[in-house]
């Protein structure tokens, strides 16, 4: 039996292929072969075509059926980049590009809905400012694009696209709609009064479902397109934080999971709905939250980590590669000799409250820093604002001690895992598993393959770990708190 995982990302397609029996991955394809572009017709914008996404998927699937034959595939699972929004009409058809995660547009729309409904309301109810989420970006289409939201029939996430071209089924699920800022926490339910707010008609809000079990079936024409079976149940749906979170198993309260790639996040895993009074990090419901049983994901998003990495690896260092940077920066001592990156330059920022400084370098001596220097400052800047957002989530009652993540990204760079490790104090392990394969693994659990948390993720192996490094603490402590210091200095005249 076989299970297959798709990652709808925001650079790449990635399709894993589970073998259920043995837990271990058969195959993986990633389309294209250069990054899905990303259109910002005005600062602070992102959209990409759903379309684009879906003829990947469709790439992804005819490489790993020529392959391995997807005829005996049993479950399928989507994960997809959060708080994207796709409006689509009574034909499925999208009527816009999707406004996707990082584009900031909707923020001051979130602004004014966390003013007008109060702030005790929807810090109690929502957990979280309305803010730039999906809810706020359609609420930003009604008031800018009167005839897209018109002829509206639905509106949903990418996931939710991909699900219903397999499918035919327009659905969301229960963790999608707290995603959206749309579920009510106090009530366990979908928020009718954020829709009202909006004066976003009920209809436009699809279905929801429970993110593990059976969501929907496939059609036939994807048994004639791709082999896999008709009725293939899709089982398993979440965006690529909670999925992350899920792949390393963090499903309990006080575990924790982190990733690196485009954007870097932390989440952990409480049975308490807790709010930031100032709306920093956000909570969701994760993927095995039950009325009765709850679980709820308390997120810290940073949108401008490996993002800066990639950009200074494509204009700065062209033809070197990611493992040619690692070498350079390790020649480096901690603390860069004084230079300083902020890496906050792909979006306003929520941990600073939805603002947005862009990137800032400070210290560069041009008779004593060369590549290296900016390479490993650049990694200690993203691993410095992930000990900043730490710090927020201390305050809410989270203590990592430890935090698990997948070997890829960021985590592919012994400097930056060794920074991380010895900034915040926690150990960090290291696991075989990605989105997809995590997203695979879901499905087959969600079907009923597997029957217990245990059976799920017996094939998942650490493959690293890292402790804090002691001759790295002082200088790097150093090295933060100027950082730390810089970076408030300009929030104060944002």
């Amino acid at each position: 039996m076989k299970s297959i995982g798709i990652d709808v990302g925001t650079s790449f397609i990635k399709v894993s292929l589970l073998e259920v029996e043995s837990g271990r991955c058969l195959g993986t394809s990633t389309c294209p072969e250069s990054e899905m572009p990303v259109h910002a017709e005005r600062p602070g914008w992102a959209e990409q075509d759903p379309d684009m996404w879906w003829k990947n998927v469709g790439l992804c699937l005819k490489n790993l059926d020529d392959r391995y034959s997807l005829k005996d595939v049993k479950s399928i699972g989507i994960t997809y980049q959060m708080h994207g929004l796709v409006c689509v009409d009574k034909k499925g058809k999208p009527l816009r590009k999707s406004i996707i995660w990082s584009d900031s547009r909707a923020v001051e729309i979130g602004a004014k809905a966390f003013k007008k409904i109060g702030k005790e309301e929807c810090l109690t109810r929502l957990l979280n400012s309305p803010g730039n989420f999906t809810a706020s970006k359609m609420a930003w289409v009604k008031q800018n694009e009167p005839e897209v939201f018109s002829q509206t029939y639905k509106f949903f996430l990418p996931g939710d696209y991909i699900a219903y071209k397999l499918t035919g089924d327009m659905s969301t699920t229960d963790s999608g709609l707290s995603e959206q800022i749309l579920w009510d926490f106090s009530e366990d339910a979908p928020a009718r009064f954020v829709r009202e707010h909006y004066g976003i008609p009920a209809s436009y809000v699809p279905a929801h479902k429970s993110s593990l079990g059976v969501q929907s079936l496939t059609s036939a024409e994807v048994e004639r397109t791709w082999n896999i079976p008709k009725g293939t149940p899709v089982s398993y749906r979440a965006g690529d934080q909670p999925n992350n979170a899920f792949s390393l198993n963090v499903m309990e309260e006080g575990e924790v999971a982190a990733t690196a790639g485009t954007s870097g996040v932390v989440y952990g895993i409480t049975s308490k709905s807790v709010a930031d009074d100032l709306s920093r990090v956000n909570q969701f419901l994760h993927v095995n939250h039950h009325r009765d049983n709850p679980h709820y994901g308390v997120l810290l998003c940073i949108n401008g980590t490996g993002i800066l990495n990639a950009w200074i690896r494509r204009n700065l260092l062209s033809g070197m590669s990611y493992d040619q940077m690692n070498e350079e920066a390790s020649k480096v001592p901690a603390g860069s000799e004084g230079l300083l990156i902020l890496p906050f330059g792909n979006g306003a920022e929520r941990m600073l409250e939805n603002r947005y400084t862009g990137v800032q370098m400070s210290g560069l001596d041009l008779n004593r820093h060369h590549r290296g220097h900016f390479v490993r400052a650049a990694q200690e800047g993203i691993a410095f604002s992930f000990r900043y957002g730490i710090e927020i989530m201390k305050e809410m009652g989270m203590q990592p001690g430890v935090i698990r993540a997948g070997e890829a990204n960021m985590f592919l760079s012994p400097v930056f895992i060794k920074t991380l490790a010895s900034l915040t104090g926690a150990t960090i392990e290291l696991y075989n598993t990605d989105g997809a394969l995590g997203a695979a693994r879901g499905a087959a659990w969600g079907a009923g393959l597997y029957k217990s948390r245990r059976e799920c993720f017996s094939g998942l192996e650490k493959v690293r770990t890292q402790k804090p490094e002691p001759s790295w603490e002082e200088p790097l402590e150093k090295a933060y708190i100027t950082w730390k210091k810089q970076l408030e200095s300009i929030l104060s005249n944002v």
